[in-house]
Parts: structure tokens; C-alpha cells; sequence
């Protein structure tokens, strides 16, 4: 949604994943953006404070980690619009 923080994105992905009991196997931010380079801006991490806009493409790619028992990624392109 245009005019959220790039940071809240990935905050709320961390509450849900840590309501489900597995916040310390989530060690990596939950996404970033997609354009000319693999990895770029807007970067989906606490503390960015970098608004999205309209237009933009995000790869939203939390994984969940649990040394000697399992690892799942699931990676969705998004593009940023003006309406849901």
C-alpha cells in the first residue's frame, strides 16, 4: 500500500511469524525490491523508513529456519498500487 514504510512491512511479517513460535528462526529481513538488480531499494527490514509508492516491485520472501529439522521460503513478487 503507497505511504507505508517499508520497515512496517517487514515488522508485521516478524509478529506474525513470532506469534507462531518461530521469531528466532526468522534471521533475515522479509524482502526487497526488484528492478534493473537482483537486490535493490526499498529494502523490507526494520527501520527502513522509505515510503512505498505506486509502481514499485518487492519481493516479499520470509523464511523460517529450524537447524536439523526444516527450512521454508516462500518468495511473492508484489507491485505497489494505489488501491488493494
Amino acid at each position: 500500500m503507497p505511504g507505508v514504510e517499508a520497515g512496517a512491512v517487514d515488522r508485521v511479517v516478524r509478529e506474525v511469524i513470532e506469534e507462531r513460535g518461530y521469531g528466532d528462526a526468522f534471521a533475515h529481513r522479509t524482502g526487497h525490491g526488484v528492478g534493473l538488480a537482483v537486490h535493490e531499494s526499498p529494502y523490507l527490514v526494520d527501520g527502513n523508513t522509505r515510503t512505498l509508492e505506486p509502481g514499485m516491485v518487492a519481493s516479499v520472501e520470509p523464511g523460517i529456519y529450524v537447524a536439523g529439522e526444516f527450512g521454508i521460503r516462500i518468495e511473492d513478487l508484489v507491485v505497489v498500487t494505489e488501491r488493494l
